[in-house]
């Protein structure tokens, strides 16, 4: 009789704990308010925060992060790149960690919401898993990348993609990046260490906020990422011969920004010539000697080409480089097209964590889109080494990189919600 009557009470267990995992949800205030004690660090007299990497407000921001990891009861150390990592034991200490964050350190003038949501919406998920008592299969681990604004530091130096030259880099701290890794309590003789295996994860998730109008305008709560663009940029070179503006006939000039000039308009309308997303753009010219009365001898612009395929890229490229020289040779001047040492590689998510988040945003009822990252994310690193998944929400008025940036605490716990649901789903699944 006993023994008839165990499976029933199993099934009708195992039914109450499915119910339970399916209406789980974040802390909306919770997460919003942790989004606004994380803004103190790096506050000023006007209002607006600074926290550019390696700065003291940085510092101190970490040591909350770390703080706050710690009383929820994680295993946290820094990396010898400076990353911040927060392990949380699973059921199974044999499988690969779901690992899972972003960042906290801002571009300067930035916002309060780029990297940020991702990183406190990790530290929710966590709270929340506490709050019910729920141990994964997998062991969990967050992640707070170091220095993400200025080049992807920490994820480059996990992928084993950060090279030596990249230490010599120096930010708006006045500290160079090899500086900044022991400011945070890393240590650049020890680098090669910090490069991870692929497949040592199980996965990587990256909640971030959309930082264009996409989602906004569409009115669509979550955005699920197929890809992160690659880029690739080039200094542009035009030399031609600096002479009195006043004494030279316009027919006999070597007007270096003059071409340039017209290379810029090239550059916009090529771009568009082709069928796709990819884009084309100038964000920079320099003229020498920069005087009003000298004709440029030389101009030295930049040229950035970003796509999801590195084949599109490099077929922009191709076509904007043969109007180059055609442009500089109409104008009797030499072009020199530079590489530089910024690329990134297109970097595509995994088709089975993309399908996982849509189960989840459905599942949830949100509503959604699949689309592409135009902007680089520690995730397109950590993409060449493990599955990875992207979650976007929105951006008011697709602004980032500024004050001005918002995203509401609705459309963070969205997210967050979709984070969540998503590394249980993949706990469960993966092996």
């Amino acid at each position: 009789m006993t023994f008839r009557h165990i499976p029933l009470l199993v099934f009708f267990v195992s039914v109450t704990t499915f119910s339970q995992k399916k209406n789980l949800k974040v802390n909306q205030n919770r997460l919003e308010t942790r989004i606004f004690e994380l803004a103190k660090f790096g506050l000023q007299e006007n209002g607006e925060t600074e926290r550019v990497a390696f700065s003291d407000a940085d510092i101190e921001a970490r040591k909350w992060v770390i703080h706050t990891l710690e009383n929820q009861g994680l295993t946290v150390s820094i990396d010898f790149a400076g990353n911040i990592i927060g392990l949380r034991k699973g059921r199974d200490s044999n499988k690969k960690v779901i690992s899972f964050g972003s960042h906290t350190d801002r571009v300067p003038n930035g916002g309060n919401y780029d990297g940020c949501v991702g990183s406190m919406a990790a530290l929710e998920v966590i709270e929340t898993l506490n709050a019910n008592n729920i141990t994964t299969e997998h062991p969990l681990e967050v992640i707070i990348f170091s220095n993400e604004e200025g080049g992807v530091m920490g994820s480059r130096a996990m992928s084993g993609h950060l090279g030596k030259s990249a230490l010599q880099v120096v930010n708006s701290t006045g500290f160079s990046m090899g500086e900044g890794i022991m400011r945070l309590g890393g240590d650049t003789t020890k680098l090669a260490e910090v490069k991870r295996q692929k497949k040592s994860m199980a996965a990587f998730l990256e909640l971030h906020i959309e930082q264009g109008g996409i989602l906004e305008k569409e009115k669509l709560d979550i955005g699920i990422v197929e890809g992160i663009v690659g880029l690739k940029w080039w200094d542009v070179v035009f030399t031609g011969f600096a002479n009195h503006a006043g004494t030279t006939p316009m027919n006999a000039r070597q007007d270096a920004l003059l071409a340039a000039a017209k290379f810029v308009v090239a550059v916009n309308e090529i771009t568009n010539s082709f069928e796709g997303s990819q884009v084309g753009t100038v964000g920079r010219i320099k003229a020498f000697p920069g005087a009003p009365n000298v004709i440029p001898g030389k101009v030295i612009t930049s040229l950035e080409i970003r796509d999801l395929s590195s084949d599109v890229i490099e077929k922009v490229y191709s076509a904007i480089k043969a109007k180059g020289e055609e442009i500089a040779a109409t104008s009797n001047v030499s072009i020199e097209f530079l590489p530089l040492d910024t690329t990134a590689n297109p970097a595509l998510t995994a088709k089975e964590i993309q399908k996982e988040i849509e189960i989840a945003t459905s599942t949830l009822g949100y509503s959604f889109k699949y689309m592409p990252s135009g902007a680089g994310h520690d995730a397109q690193d950590i993409a060449t080494i493990a599955p990875t998944g992207m979650i976007f929400v929105p951006s008011k008025g697709g602004i980032s990189h500024s004050p001005k940036e918002f995203t509401s605490a609705k459309d963070m716990a969205n997210g967050a919600n979709v984070l969540l649901h998503t590394i249980l789903a993949l706990d469960k699944k993966l092996d």
